[in-house]
């Protein structure tokens, strides 16, 4: 029976490059000469750590962060830009986690959406995997077009896909 893996996952390798690009990208622009600004990757807790001068070059830095890493494949929403930032002392700081597969619940209402589609299919929650498997390939590319098309808020990849 054909089947494929729902998966969400970030290259570590292309995460850490987009955040050297950015570094470089700060270091050349004009509005951050002479500013504090650090960019640090934690690879360990996928969480890139953001220290700045002002709110507006929070801004500015996260804007930069986002687009250089859309240039390296990775989706916007790998990144949970949600949390608020911490002002201590002079410097404002903010951690920026990087989504990295697919938790139980987001796993559920994945799974729920699918059979509520009507369609063929079976799925199963396998750790931080999602497997759809259906009897036509047909029913497996409407999975995908319905997982594309919902706002989940979570970069999906389709992987695995066998026949």
């Amino acid at each position: 029976m054909p089947s494929f893996d729902i998966a969400s996952k970030v290259d570590l390798q292309t995460l850490d490059n987009a955040v050297n690009i950015a570094k470089k990208e700060v270091e050349n622009r004009y509005d951050f000469k002479g500013a504090h600004v650090s960019i640090e990757l934690n690879k360990k807790d996928m969480v890139i750590n953001l220290e700045v001068d002002s709110e507006m070059q929070l801004r500015q830095l996260e804007d930069i962060l986002v687009t250089k890493s859309m240039r390296q494949g990775l989706e916007a929403n790998a990144f949970d830009l949600t949390k608020q930032f911490a002002a201590s002392g002079k410097y404002i700081r903010k951690a920026v986690p990087v989504k990295n597969g697919i938790d139980k619940d987001m796993s559920k209402k994945i799974v729920k959406l699918i059979k509520d589609s009507g369609l063929k299919v079976q799925a199963a929650i396998m750790d931080d995997i999602i497997r759809v498997t259906g009897k036509k390939i047909d029913d497996l590319q409407d999975v995908i077009q319905l997982c594309r098309s919902s706002n989940l808020d979570l970069p999906l990849q389709f992987v695995n896909m066998k026949s």
